[in-house]
């Protein structure tokens, strides 16, 4: 019997039909059996031994996939090396128990951020955990080598080695009950042009290993047990998704110009150095928005200033032509774990981001003075975050230019002008915006902190979700408004939020005026694309007319 489901997020583009195959990963809870003491030297070792185990194959895996370098990064971490070995003395567990108990809290932490970029990082601590585990148990991890036809796998969950060990030639797709959209799964698909839906509830209840399965990464439609015709009807989407796709990797040659000349920065946003090649892989123009807090949480303590300039300068040698820094991000859902923070009721309106920055200045400094440092091997651009007040801007420049003087007297090279850009996401920020266009070098769009602030909406509550819109009148009308006083100083405007990556929007966006739209590296082509099939002209008489003929511009 046909059975149809409807996936609301989807993950990786494509269309795929063919048999189920039905994956269970193998039993990697931890055993409870009892250790003396003396037996705890023991454990020990067996944790050591796992642990260079679990490294050595990560390190060899890291030539094919950049992603397994930040595996191994977690896998050598002090912070849960000591983690382990203190909940083993303290508690007289064993090892199974110390690394699940250990990883699952540090897993928890992610999870809790309402950020879904970050929140996704639980998944990679979890493999990492995984992999752990399975030499604990001596267990074998998922082996998909008795796959030998076409397939589309579905399972409860996957991780980035799930993933890395597929066939391709016979995986033509894979469904998640569990995972996100920004997941390493999801990007690794994207890499390998394999469609994927995840959070794809109930579906391990609605298969068997006898079904025949219809999947569209892009609308998130899923047919279980499909008759005649609706095998035809995806035979026809995927010949028309095989011409798209063609389209879309012509269009990558090509500046993201508009029919009648226009030309716009097309950017990606990256939150590691893999993210930057990928971008570049992509024909971005450079970086719109590097995040740092990355650097930060996978520390087990505050990052100096030779760690940040070594990733800093080989992010501007990666992406010579632009690289947007953001400074430290942190507050609200994102904690550092050696970084006391107080409870705050409403943490997304508490001690964050530039308040943390402009308070703890031997922090900024640390990170200014490795950006300026990085300055000297690219186009480095510095963006503050979550300002809402010129005197916080003119603080922050301070400290900048204090810094570069530092340096010059040390003799260390930096760029004599590094722009400084004000990431316009709180309502203060855009009812100044003429204000700080006069003393800010650009403006970089944050909608997806805007659009809640905006709208009283918290994003990452079910109950109100519905009610996030980034296509709401207030948020166009406010976005329409910076994009209006930054030129009126003659200053860039860029987006670095969601919607910046959502098609929908893109001809809305280009009407409006904006400069630069930076999103995920896999979405570049398809923006790319649409944006040298638009008029600017026409796009831009299109915004005209719904100003004034109607009282909003949705």
């Amino acid at each position: 019997m046909m059975r149809k489901m409807q996936v609301e997020r989807t993950a990786s583009n494509g269309i795929a039909a063919a048999k189920a195959y039905i994956h269970v990963s193998p039993d990697l809870s931890p055993s409870d059996y009892p250790v003396s003491e003396k037996g705890m030297e023991e454990e020990a070792e067996r944790f050591f031994k796992a642990k260079g185990e679990v490294l050595a194959e990560l390190e060899g895996m890291a030539g094919e996939n950049g992603i397994f370098r930040s595996y191994a990064a977690i896998a050598e971490d002090a912070t849960l090396e000591e983690g382990i070995l203190t909940r083993m003395r303290e508690t007289n567990c064993n090892v199974q128990l110390a690394v699940a108990g250990v990883t699952g809290e540090a897993a928890a932490v992610f999870e809790a951020m309402e950020d879904e970029y970050m929140k996704e990082r639980s998944a990679d601590i979890r493999d990492v955990a995984k992999r752990f585990m399975a030499k604990l148990k001596g267990c074998s991890l998922s082996d998909f080598s008795c796959i030998t036809e076409p397939v589309i796998l579905v399972a409860r969950d996957l991780y980035p080695s799930d993933v890395a060990a597929l066939n391709l030639e016979y995986v033509k797709g894979f469904i998640t009950q569990e995972g996100g959209v920004t997941s390493h799964v999801s990007i690794m698909a994207k890499d390998a042009g394999l469609p994927a839906l995840v959070g794809a509830q109930g579906i391990l209840s609605m298969v068997s290993e006898n079904s025949w399965i219809c999947m569209d990464g892009k609308t998130g439609e899923i047919v279980i047990d499909p008759d005649m015709a609706e095998r035809e009807r995806f035979a026809g989407k995927a010949q028309e998704y095989e011409r798209r796709k063609a389209r879309y990797e012509e269009a990558g040659r090509l500046p993201a110009c508009t029919r009648d000349g226009h030309v716009v920065r097309l950017c990606a946003n990256a939150g590691n150095l893999e993210d930057v090649k990928t971008a570049m892989e992509n024909q971005a123009h450079g970086i719109g928005l590097f995040r740092t807090e990355f650097l930060y949480m996978e520390k087990d303590h505050f990052p100096t200033e030779e760690e940040q300039f070594a990733i800093y300068r080989e992010a501007a040698l990666l992406s010579p032509a632009e690289l947007t820094i953001r400074t430290l991000d942190i507050g609200g859902d994102k904690a550092l774990p050696y970084f006391q923070m107080e409870n705050e009721k409403n943490p997304a309106l508490g001690w964050r981001a530039i308040r943390i920055s402009l308070e703890k200045k031997d922090l900024f400094k640390t990170q200014l003075r490795a950006i300026l440092r990085a300055s000297a091997f690219g186009h480095v651009r510095i963006l503050l975050p979550m300002l809402i007040s010129l005197g916080e801007l003119r603080e922050a420049k301070r400290v900048v230019e204090e810094c570069r003087q530092e340096l010059m007297q040390e003799g260390k090279a930096c760029a004599s002008d590094v722009p400084i850009g004000v990431m316009v996401e709180t309502p203060a920020c855009v009812l100044l915006a003429e204000e700080f266009a006069k003393e800010t070098d650009f403006f970089s769009i944050g909608t997806n902190d805007l659009i809640q602030y905006l709208l009283a909406v918290d994003r990452g509550n079910g109950k109100v979700a519905g009610l996030y819109d980034g296509f709401h009148p207030a948020v166009l009308r406010a976005v329409g408004r910076v994009i209006e006083a930054g030129h009126g100083e003659e200053i860039p405007v860029g987006m670095c939020g969601e919607l910046a990556g959502d098609e929908r929007a893109t001809g809305l966006l280009i009407g409006m005026g904006l400069d630069e739209f930076s999103m995920s590296p896999g979405e570049l082509p398809r923006i790319r694309y649409g944006i040298q099939n638009m008029s600017y002209k026409q796009e831009k008489a299109v915004v005209k007319e719904q100003a004034h003929g109607a009282s909003d511009l949705a």
